[in-house]
């Protein structure tokens, strides 16, 4: 499942997700990780709840341009030849979840660190001068 997210545009939009078809790994439907994105200060701060996977091996966090790409794939490494009934919550399969930035971040600004199944991106400085300016409205003679 590939979602996008675009936080703050302006102050009447704080959110908006737009979602795509969805991802599939092999026969396994992929799924949409849940995301806080907010604004902190300067910075924009994404956490992304992932538990179970493997950062290092699992986890893909990119930045293109305007936007800030997390992909990945939650792989279902359990033996499926059990015995009895089983009930299957977990989701598996690949995810791609897009944020889009009010700027090109540069990618040297953007870190990521993985801790207690939460991934958390930060990109320094993305909101800095970009507060909104008004402009005076002439009246017509």
């Amino acid at each position: 499942m590939s979602t996008t997210l675009v936080p703050f545009a302006d102050v009447d939009r704080l959110f908006r997700t737009f979602w795509d078809a969805p991802v599939t790994a092999g026969s396994v439907k992929g799924f949409a990780p849940a995301a806080d994105v907010a604004r902190e200060g300067d910075d924009l701060v994404a956490r992304f709840d992932l538990p179970g996977l493997d950062p290092e091996n699992d986890v893909t966090v990119e930045v293109e341009g305007r936007r800030l790409v997390v992909r990945g794939e939650r792989k279902d490494v359990r033996d499926e030849n059990g015995n009895g009934r089983r009930v299957r919550e977990v989701r598996y399969g690949s995810f791609r979840r897009t944020v889009t930035l009010p700027v090109a971040a540069d990618p040297s600004a953007v870190s990521a660190a993985y801790d207690a199944g939460v991934l958390t991106v930060t990109v320094s400085g993305v909101y800095a001068g970009t507060s909104p300016t008004r402009i005076e409205v002439q009246r017509a003679a």
